[in-house]
Protein backbone atom coordinates (compact mmCIF):
# COMPACT_ATOMS: atom_id res chain seq x y z
CA UNK A 1 0.00 0.00 0.00
CA UNK A 2 2.72 2.17 0.90
CA UNK A 3 4.85 1.63 -2.42
CA UNK A 4 2.53 3.03 -4.90
CA UNK A 5 1.49 6.06 -2.99
CA UNK A 6 5.65 6.84 -2.65
CA UNK A 7 5.79 6.41 -6.36
CA UNK A 8 2.85 8.50 -7.46
CA UNK A 9 4.68 11.42 -5.43
CA UNK A 10 7.83 10.74 -7.59
CA UNK A 11 5.94 10.78 -10.99
CA UNK A 12 4.75 14.41 -9.88
CA UNK A 13 8.45 15.41 -8.97
CA UNK A 14 9.59 13.93 -12.35
CA UNK A 15 6.69 15.97 -14.11
CA UNK A 16 7.34 18.97 -13.15
CA UNK A 17 11.09 18.60 -13.69
CA UNK A 18 10.26 17.52 -17.57
CA UNK A 19 8.10 20.79 -17.83
CA UNK A 20 10.01 23.73 -19.85
CA UNK A 21 7.92 26.39 -21.35
CA UNK A 22 8.59 29.38 -19.23
CA UNK A 23 5.20 31.15 -18.36
CA UNK A 24 3.67 27.92 -18.81
CA UNK A 25 5.93 26.44 -16.48
CA UNK A 26 5.50 29.05 -14.01
CA UNK A 27 2.11 28.69 -13.76
CA UNK A 28 2.05 24.76 -13.55
CA UNK A 29 5.01 24.66 -11.10
CA UNK A 30 2.84 27.28 -8.80
CA UNK A 31 -0.09 25.17 -8.87
CA UNK A 32 1.91 22.04 -8.13
CA UNK A 33 3.69 23.64 -5.75
CA UNK A 34 1.07 24.55 -4.08
CA UNK A 35 -0.92 21.00 -4.30
CA UNK A 36 2.45 19.38 -3.03
CA UNK A 37 2.38 22.12 -0.21
CA UNK A 38 -1.31 21.39 1.01
CA UNK A 39 -0.55 17.42 0.46
CA UNK A 40 2.24 18.21 3.19
CA UNK A 41 0.40 20.15 5.63
CA UNK A 42 -2.53 17.46 4.95
CA UNK A 43 0.10 15.28 5.65
CA UNK A 44 1.61 16.76 8.77
CA UNK A 45 -2.07 17.23 10.31
CA UNK A 46 -2.73 13.48 10.12
CA UNK A 47 0.72 12.49 11.72
CA UNK A 48 0.31 15.08 14.62
CA UNK A 49 -3.54 13.71 14.64
CA UNK A 50 -2.57 10.26 14.83
CA UNK A 51 0.78 10.54 17.53
CA UNK A 52 -2.49 12.44 19.77
CA UNK A 53 -4.67 9.44 19.46
CA UNK A 54 -1.74 7.07 19.98
CA UNK A 55 -1.39 8.93 23.27
CA UNK A 56 -4.64 8.95 23.91
CA UNK A 57 -5.09 4.92 23.33
CA UNK A 58 -1.78 4.51 25.27
CA UNK A 59 -3.25 6.44 27.91
CA UNK A 60 -6.87 4.72 27.69
CA UNK A 61 -4.91 0.75 27.54
CA UNK A 62 -2.79 1.68 30.48
CA UNK A 63 -6.05 2.88 32.28
CA UNK A 64 -7.57 -0.17 31.76
CA UNK A 65 -4.95 -2.23 32.81
CA UNK A 66 -4.63 -0.51 35.86
CA UNK A 67 -8.19 -1.15 36.47
CA UNK A 68 -8.10 -4.43 35.29
CA UNK A 69 -5.58 -4.83 37.65
CA UNK A 70 -7.51 -3.51 40.34
CA UNK A 71 -10.54 -6.00 39.96
CA UNK A 72 -8.25 -8.69 39.36
CA UNK A 73 -7.33 -7.78 43.64
CA UNK A 74 -10.50 -7.41 44.17
CA UNK A 75 -11.74 -10.85 42.41
CA UNK A 76 -8.94 -12.39 44.76
CA UNK A 77 -10.33 -11.17 47.96
CA UNK A 78 -13.70 -12.11 47.10
CA UNK A 79 -12.47 -15.50 45.97
CA UNK A 80 -10.79 -16.03 49.03
CA UNK A 81 -13.99 -15.20 51.03
CA UNK A 82 -16.30 -17.26 48.97
CA UNK A 83 -13.93 -20.01 49.75
CA UNK A 84 -13.91 -19.73 53.46
CA UNK A 85 -17.99 -19.27 53.16
CA UNK A 86 -17.79 -23.02 50.99
CA UNK A 87 -15.61 -24.53 53.56
CA UNK A 88 -18.02 -22.82 56.39
CA UNK A 89 -20.85 -23.89 54.49
CA UNK A 90 -19.59 -27.44 53.68
CA UNK A 91 -19.10 -27.82 57.46
CA UNK A 92 -22.55 -26.64 58.22
CA UNK A 93 -23.84 -29.06 55.48
CA UNK A 94 -22.45 -31.79 57.51
CA UNK A 95 -23.78 -30.50 61.20
CA UNK A 96 -26.71 -30.40 59.09
CA UNK A 97 -26.65 -33.95 57.96
CA UNK A 98 -26.14 -34.82 61.51
CA UNK A 99 -28.69 -32.87 63.04
CA UNK A 100 -31.14 -34.24 60.27
CA UNK A 101 -30.32 -37.58 61.24
CA UNK A 102 -30.17 -36.53 65.30
CA UNK A 103 -34.05 -35.73 64.20
CA UNK A 104 -34.79 -39.16 62.82
CA UNK A 105 -33.38 -40.56 66.06
CA UNK A 106 -35.51 -38.17 67.92
CA UNK A 107 -38.70 -38.87 65.66
CA UNK A 108 -37.82 -42.31 66.22
CA UNK A 109 -37.66 -42.20 69.99
CA UNK A 110 -40.86 -40.19 69.98
CA UNK A 111 -42.59 -43.14 68.30
CA UNK A 112 -41.30 -45.62 70.91
CA UNK A 113 -42.35 -43.20 73.67
CA UNK A 114 -45.69 -42.96 72.43
CA UNK A 115 -45.77 -46.75 72.29
CA UNK A 116 -45.11 -46.95 75.79
CA UNK A 117 -46.96 -44.52 77.01
CA UNK A 118 -50.05 -46.61 75.16
CA UNK A 119 -49.18 -49.68 76.51
CA UNK A 120 -48.75 -48.43 80.00
CA UNK A 121 -52.16 -46.39 80.10
CA UNK A 122 -53.56 -49.72 78.85
CA UNK A 123 -51.99 -51.46 81.76
CA UNK A 124 -53.39 -48.78 84.45
CA UNK A 125 -56.51 -49.22 82.77
CA UNK A 126 -56.81 -52.90 82.92
CA UNK A 127 -55.79 -52.92 86.54
CA UNK A 128 -58.41 -50.97 87.21
CA UNK A 129 -60.90 -52.83 85.22
CA UNK A 130 -60.07 -56.12 87.02
CA UNK A 131 -59.87 -54.89 90.81
CA UNK A 132 -63.81 -53.19 90.11
CA UNK A 133 -64.82 -56.82 88.22
CA UNK A 134 -63.66 -58.79 90.90
CA UNK A 135 -65.50 -57.68 93.65
CA UNK A 136 -62.65 -58.56 96.11
CA UNK A 137 -63.22 -58.07 99.48
CA UNK A 138 -61.10 -55.73 101.58
CA UNK A 139 -57.86 -56.11 102.88
CA UNK A 140 -59.01 -56.52 106.06
CA UNK A 141 -61.49 -59.18 105.20
CA UNK A 142 -59.16 -61.41 103.35
CA UNK A 143 -56.41 -60.91 106.41
CA UNK A 144 -58.77 -62.53 108.75
CA UNK A 145 -59.39 -65.19 106.29
CA UNK A 146 -55.56 -66.81 106.40
CA UNK A 147 -55.64 -69.78 108.44
CA UNK A 148 -52.36 -69.65 109.28
CA UNK A 149 -49.07 -67.16 110.21
CA UNK A 150 -47.93 -68.30 106.72
CA UNK A 151 -50.68 -67.86 104.72
CA UNK A 152 -51.00 -64.25 106.05
CA UNK A 153 -47.44 -63.87 104.84
CA UNK A 154 -48.71 -64.68 101.62
CA UNK A 155 -51.55 -62.56 101.42
CA UNK A 156 -49.48 -59.62 102.52
CA UNK A 157 -46.73 -59.93 99.97
CA UNK A 158 -49.55 -59.88 97.19
CA UNK A 159 -51.19 -56.61 98.66
CA UNK A 160 -47.57 -54.84 98.69
CA UNK A 161 -46.64 -56.70 95.48
CA UNK A 162 -50.18 -54.98 94.00
CA UNK A 163 -49.07 -51.56 95.12
CA UNK A 164 -45.75 -51.58 93.94
CA UNK A 165 -46.88 -52.44 90.73
CA UNK A 166 -49.94 -49.88 90.63
CA UNK A 167 -46.78 -47.21 91.66
CA UNK A 168 -44.11 -48.15 89.01
CA UNK A 169 -47.13 -48.16 86.24
CA UNK A 170 -47.94 -44.18 87.35
CA UNK A 171 -44.15 -43.27 87.61
CA UNK A 172 -43.54 -45.28 83.90
CA UNK A 173 -47.12 -42.30 83.10
CA UNK A 174 -45.34 -39.92 84.08
CA UNK A 175 -41.88 -40.29 83.25
CA UNK A 176 -42.84 -41.20 79.72
CA UNK A 177 -45.10 -38.18 79.61
CA UNK A 178 -42.19 -35.37 80.89
CA UNK A 179 -39.88 -37.50 78.07
CA UNK A 180 -42.02 -36.88 75.40
CA UNK A 181 -42.67 -33.70 76.30
CA UNK A 182 -38.73 -33.13 76.33
CA UNK A 183 -38.43 -34.79 72.67
CA UNK A 184 -41.13 -32.89 71.13
CA UNK A 185 -39.14 -29.14 72.33
CA UNK A 186 -35.35 -30.49 71.32
CA UNK A 187 -37.09 -31.97 67.95
CA UNK A 188 -38.41 -28.20 67.51
CA UNK A 189 -35.42 -26.34 68.57
CA UNK A 190 -33.23 -28.87 66.22
CA UNK A 191 -35.49 -28.23 63.51
CA UNK A 192 -35.31 -23.99 63.49
CA UNK A 193 -31.50 -24.53 64.18
CA UNK A 194 -30.98 -26.22 61.39
CA UNK A 195 -33.43 -23.78 58.95
CA UNK A 196 -31.73 -21.17 60.20
CA UNK A 197 -28.31 -22.12 59.77
CA UNK A 198 -28.90 -23.08 55.92
CA UNK A 199 -30.63 -20.15 55.29
CA UNK A 200 -28.21 -17.84 56.44
CA UNK A 201 -25.21 -19.70 54.64
CA UNK A 202 -26.93 -20.37 51.73
CA UNK A 203 -27.68 -16.49 51.41
CA UNK A 204 -24.22 -15.21 51.74
CA UNK A 205 -22.59 -18.35 49.67
CA UNK A 206 -24.92 -16.95 46.92
CA UNK A 207 -24.11 -12.74 47.60
CA UNK A 208 -20.26 -13.54 47.26
CA UNK A 209 -20.78 -15.54 44.14
CA UNK A 210 -22.87 -12.74 42.53
CA UNK A 211 -20.34 -10.61 43.83
CA UNK A 212 -17.74 -12.38 42.20
CA UNK A 213 -18.91 -13.01 38.79
CA UNK A 214 -20.30 -9.31 38.59
CA UNK A 215 -16.13 -8.50 38.91
CA UNK A 216 -15.84 -11.34 36.72
CA UNK A 217 -17.78 -10.04 33.85
CA UNK A 218 -16.47 -6.42 34.63
CA UNK A 219 -12.62 -7.81 33.85
CA UNK A 220 -13.79 -9.67 30.91
CA UNK A 221 -15.09 -6.35 29.07
CA UNK A 222 -12.46 -4.36 30.36
CA UNK A 223 -10.07 -6.98 28.63
CA UNK A 224 -11.97 -6.95 25.42
CA UNK A 225 -12.18 -3.20 25.35
CA UNK A 226 -8.38 -2.93 26.16
CA UNK A 227 -7.69 -5.76 23.44
CA UNK A 228 -9.87 -3.79 21.04
CA UNK A 229 -7.78 -0.14 21.74
CA UNK A 230 -4.36 -1.75 21.41
CA UNK A 231 -5.33 -3.00 17.59
CA UNK A 232 -6.62 0.21 17.28
CA UNK A 233 -3.61 1.94 18.23
CA UNK A 234 -1.50 -0.84 16.03
CA UNK A 235 -3.73 0.73 13.08
CA UNK A 236 -2.91 4.29 13.69
CA UNK A 237 0.74 3.77 14.51
CA UNK A 238 1.06 1.68 10.70
CA UNK A 239 -1.22 4.75 9.11
CA UNK A 240 0.95 7.25 10.56
CA UNK A 241 4.20 4.88 10.04
CA UNK A 242 2.59 5.53 6.01
CA UNK A 243 1.79 9.13 6.88
CA UNK A 244 5.63 9.49 7.25
CA UNK A 245 6.53 7.94 4.18
CA UNK A 246 4.47 9.86 2.27
CA UNK A 247 5.31 12.86 3.83
CA UNK A 248 9.34 12.66 3.24
CA UNK A 249 8.08 12.23 -0.31
CA UNK A 250 5.91 14.73 -0.72
CA UNK A 251 9.05 17.43 0.92
CA UNK A 252 11.40 15.62 -1.70
CA UNK A 253 8.66 16.48 -4.54
CA UNK A 254 8.45 20.03 -3.11
CA UNK A 255 12.05 20.36 -2.67
CA UNK A 256 11.91 20.15 -6.12
CA UNK A 257 9.28 21.58 -7.03
CA UNK A 258 11.17 24.41 -5.40
CA UNK A 259 14.17 24.34 -7.26
CA UNK A 260 12.19 24.39 -10.50
CA UNK A 261 10.82 27.78 -9.54
CA UNK A 262 13.86 29.14 -8.82
CA UNK A 263 15.00 28.38 -12.31
CA UNK A 264 11.60 30.13 -14.18
CA UNK A 265 12.31 33.00 -11.85
CA UNK A 266 15.78 33.31 -13.48
CA UNK A 267 14.86 33.12 -16.61
CA UNK A 268 12.33 35.95 -16.48
CA UNK A 269 12.98 39.57 -17.23
CA UNK A 270 11.44 40.08 -13.26
CA UNK A 271 10.67 43.53 -12.39
CA UNK A 272 14.39 45.02 -12.84
CA UNK A 273 16.10 42.32 -10.95
CA UNK A 274 15.28 43.87 -7.28
CA UNK A 275 12.81 44.79 -5.43
CA UNK A 276 12.38 48.54 -4.67
CA UNK A 277 15.01 50.92 -2.80
CA UNK A 278 12.39 51.08 -0.21
CA UNK A 279 11.34 47.21 0.15
CA UNK A 280 7.90 45.93 -0.09
CA UNK A 281 5.11 47.77 0.53
CA UNK A 282 1.69 47.20 2.44
CA UNK A 283 -0.69 45.53 -0.47
CA UNK A 284 -3.52 46.73 1.74
CA UNK A 285 -4.14 48.96 4.93
CA UNK A 286 -5.59 46.72 7.78
CA UNK A 287 -4.77 44.35 10.66
CA UNK A 288 -2.83 41.64 10.88
CA UNK A 289 -5.81 39.42 11.49
CA UNK A 290 -3.67 35.65 11.45
CA UNK A 291 0.18 35.51 11.47
CA UNK A 292 2.68 33.55 9.54
CA UNK A 293 3.57 30.27 11.28
CA UNK A 294 1.98 26.89 12.58
CA UNK A 295 -1.88 27.52 12.86
CA UNK A 296 -4.43 24.55 13.78
CA UNK A 297 -1.99 21.91 13.30
CA UNK A 298 -0.84 23.51 9.89
CA UNK A 299 1.40 25.87 8.38
CA UNK A 300 0.24 29.20 7.67
CA UNK A 301 2.61 30.33 4.86
CA UNK A 302 1.47 33.79 4.91
CA UNK A 303 -0.21 36.71 6.82
CA UNK A 304 -3.91 37.77 6.78
CA UNK A 305 -4.71 41.11 6.43
CA UNK A 306 -8.08 42.30 7.25
CA UNK A 307 -9.95 44.69 5.05
CA UNK A 308 -13.58 44.95 3.74
CA UNK A 309 -14.16 43.53 0.07
CA UNK A 310 -13.22 45.74 -2.69
CA UNK A 311 -10.44 46.95 -0.97
CA UNK A 312 -7.80 47.90 -3.60
CA UNK A 313 -5.08 45.56 -3.81
CA UNK A 314 -1.78 47.43 -4.29
CA UNK A 315 1.61 45.16 -5.80
CA UNK A 316 3.95 44.81 -3.21
CA UNK A 317 7.53 45.73 -5.62
CA UNK A 318 7.87 45.89 -9.36
CA UNK A 319 8.03 42.53 -10.92
CA UNK A 320 6.67 40.28 -13.60
CA UNK A 321 2.97 38.65 -12.94
CA UNK A 322 3.53 35.05 -13.61
CA UNK A 323 0.64 33.76 -12.51
CA UNK A 324 -3.20 34.98 -12.12
CA UNK A 325 -6.33 33.19 -11.92
CA UNK A 326 -7.97 30.08 -9.52
CA UNK A 327 -5.95 27.92 -7.10
CA UNK A 328 -7.31 25.53 -4.92
CA UNK A 329 -7.69 26.96 -1.55
CA UNK A 330 -6.26 30.44 -2.05
CA UNK A 331 -9.23 30.99 -4.54
CA UNK A 332 -8.24 34.00 -7.42
CA UNK A 333 -5.12 34.67 -7.14
CA UNK A 334 -2.26 37.03 -8.41
CA UNK A 335 2.31 36.03 -8.11
CA UNK A 336 4.42 38.44 -9.05
CA UNK A 337 8.10 37.43 -9.60
CA UNK A 338 10.37 40.48 -7.94
CA UNK A 339 13.69 39.56 -9.01
CA UNK A 340 16.44 38.43 -6.84
CA UNK A 341 14.51 35.20 -5.96
CA UNK A 342 11.68 36.67 -4.38
CA UNK A 343 8.03 36.63 -5.49
CA UNK A 344 4.78 37.60 -3.76
CA UNK A 345 1.14 36.12 -3.92
CA UNK A 346 -1.89 37.72 -3.11
CA UNK A 347 -4.80 35.34 -2.64
CA UNK A 348 -8.88 35.43 -2.10
CA UNK A 349 -9.52 38.20 -4.26
CA UNK A 350 -12.78 39.01 -5.31
CA UNK A 351 -11.52 40.37 -8.68
CA UNK A 352 -8.35 40.37 -10.22
CA UNK A 353 -7.00 43.52 -12.61
CA UNK A 354 -4.25 42.00 -13.98
CA UNK A 355 -3.34 39.57 -16.83
CA UNK A 356 0.42 39.53 -16.98
CA UNK A 357 3.42 41.39 -18.09
CA UNK A 358 5.23 43.81 -15.97
CA UNK A 359 3.56 45.87 -12.72
CA UNK A 360 4.85 48.46 -10.66
CA UNK A 361 4.70 48.86 -7.36
CA UNK A 362 2.02 50.22 -5.41
CA UNK A 363 0.01 49.55 -9.03
CA UNK A 364 -3.20 47.91 -8.50
CA UNK A 365 -3.47 44.20 -8.83
CA UNK A 366 -7.31 43.41 -7.53
CA UNK A 367 -9.69 44.03 -5.03
CA UNK A 368 -10.03 42.22 -1.74
CA UNK A 369 -12.80 39.25 -1.65
CA UNK A 370 -13.19 35.88 -0.01
CA UNK A 371 -12.61 33.05 -2.68
CA UNK A 372 -10.96 29.98 -1.92
CA UNK A 373 -11.06 28.81 1.50
CA UNK A 374 -12.13 31.85 3.44
CA UNK A 375 -14.04 32.42 6.37
CA UNK A 376 -14.63 36.40 5.26
CA UNK A 377 -13.25 39.57 3.49
CA UNK A 378 -9.36 39.50 3.96
CA UNK A 379 -6.26 39.05 2.10
CA UNK A 380 -3.92 36.82 2.02
CA UNK A 381 -0.35 38.07 1.81
CA UNK A 382 2.35 35.64 0.71
CA UNK A 383 6.21 36.17 0.29
CA UNK A 384 8.55 33.57 -1.11
CA UNK A 385 12.34 33.26 -1.25
CA UNK A 386 13.63 31.10 -3.96
CA UNK A 387 9.99 28.85 -4.15
CA UNK A 388 9.93 28.90 -0.03
CA UNK A 389 7.16 30.66 2.22
CA UNK A 390 9.21 33.40 4.88
CA UNK A 391 7.57 35.74 7.15
CA UNK A 392 6.37 38.82 5.19
CA UNK A 393 6.80 41.06 7.87
CA UNK A 394 10.43 40.85 7.76
CA UNK A 395 10.45 42.48 4.42
CA UNK A 396 7.53 44.95 4.86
Amino acid sequence: MLIPRRITVLIAASAVVALCVPVALGQSLYDRKNAVDSRISGLRDSIQHAKAREGVLTSEISDASSRIEVLGGGITVLSDKLAALERDLAAHRSRLARLEARLREQAATLRRLTQQHAVAQRRLEERLVQLYESNEASDIEILLQAQSFSDLLEQLDYFKAIGEQDKRIADTIKRLQTEMRLAKQQTAATTAEVSKTTAILARKTEEQRAARAALLARQAALAAARQSKQGLLSDVRQERHADEEDLQAMQAASAAIAAQIQGAQGGSSGGGGSPSSSGLIWPVSGPITSGFGWRWGRMHEGIDIGAPCGTPIHAAASGSVIYTGWMDGYGNIVIIDHGGGIATAYAHQSAIYVGGGSVSQGQTIGAVGSTGHSTGCHLHFEVRVNGTPVNPLNYL
